[in-house]
């Protein structure tokens, strides 16, 4: 689709327990967000501790009309008015993206627009472009979720990204939830631990930090662990319960916070250094915690490195993460996806468009 003075690209996002409906207008100098919204079905999965796929796909099912007609009413705007069609191919879970695909590509035929089926994960960082603008030629981005903590050098948005390193096991996210139940908090355990973590003491503990030891930084430079921090939590906190000790909650979400918040932001900041890249774009729905937004202020000040992170309301699933990516294609005039585009639940982080 060649792109025009400006183009109104519609974002569906379904890759896991949000509906998310946004609509952005591009322009070859900007991006703009006129509407961003959102459905959850996050309270039907926490009596289970877990997104349960079945249950996500049905509530999309449900959500996903009446979001988009939320989104043009907001917007005022016609559905006729849409010039591109984006939507997450992957990665996520495959019910949950096969709702949104499926939506998509009916919109497109319907209206006889374009079609861009989109990684999700590249979607985390370009939602900045909505807020600081477009990115600089060159950057760092770290995305980290509870499905996912990559580190990206992205010389393009749409194709030019390196995946430099990713977990190995557990992501930052996931590493949270698995011990926001260890300790008793309700799913999901990141905001809980967040919240905790302010009042206790972060040195109280001396957790690990996993792969920063010399011998992993050959291979594991900008690769990350956190299987092994959450098992030393895990052992912390058995150890205590059988010798009939309270347990300082406070104190243990601070210092387990404090580990996951110092491995990300140490390779970070060394990845930067090493490609000599002036900036870095964080994005993820861990993103908006509070330990590692701080650090990163910290550290990324004293690199003379400069910061961008969006709003804590596009860190999280959203439509608007979709449309940004969408709008970043667009720009660049590639050429649409077919309409037989298949969801890819683990769609690699250098492969942006379906």
């Amino acid at each position: 689709m060649p792109m025009r003075d400006s183009a109104l690209v519609l974002g569906i996002e379904t890759s896991c327990d949000e509906t998310g409906v946004a609509l952005v207008r591009a322009t070859p100098e900007a991006s703009e967000l006129l509407v961003d919204a959102v459905a959850s079905s996050v309270d039907e999965h926490a009596r289970f501790g877990g997104i349960i796929p079945e249950i996500a796909s049905r509530a999309h099912l449900e959500s996903f009309v009446p979001t988009l007609e939320r989104a043009l009413a907001e917007a005022d705007v016609a559905l006729a008015d849409v010039d591109a069609i984006a939507v997450t191919a992957g990665p996520g879970l495959v019910g949950p993206l096969t709702v949104g695909a499926a939506a998509a590509k009916a919109l497109a035929v319907a209206l006889d627009r374009p079609l861009y089926g989109v990684n999700h994960v590249i979607g985390h960082a370009v939602v900045d472009e909505l807020v600081h603008g477009l990115f600089p030629d060159r950057c760092m981005a770290l995305v980290v979720s509870g499905g996912h903590t990559s580190l990206l050098l992205v010389e393009d948005a749409v194709t030019g990204v390196t995946e430099l390193g990713h977990t190995l096991d557990d992501a930052a996210g996931e590493a949270f939830d698995k011990v926001g139940r260890l300790l008793g908090l309700p799913y999901p355990g990141g905001p809980h631990i967040d919240r905790l973590a302010r009042e206790g003491d972060p040195t109280a503990i001396r957790f690990p930090r996993g792969l920063t030891a010399a011998k992993d930084q050959a291979r594991h430079a900008a690769d990350f662990s956190f299987s092994g921090l959450k098992t030393a939590v895990a052992r912390w906190v058995e150890a205590r319960q059988d010798a009939g000790e309270e347990l300082p909650l406070a104190d243990v979400a601070a210092s387990f916070a404090a580990s996951v918040a110092d491995v990300l932001t140490a390779k970070t900041i060394a990845a930067c250094r090493r490609h000599d890249v002036g900036t870095l774009v964080v994005g993820g729905g861990f993103s908006a915690n509070s330990q590692l937004r701080d650090l990163l202020a910290q550290r990324c000040a004293e690199a003379g490195i400069e910061l961008r992170i969006p709003p804590i309301r596009y860190c999280t699933d959203n439509g608007a993460m979709i449309a940004a990516l969408g709008a970043a294609v667009v720009r660049r005039g590639l050429p649409a996806s077919p309409l037989d585009l298949a969801v890819d639940s683990s769609m690699p982080l250098t492969q942006v468009l379906v």
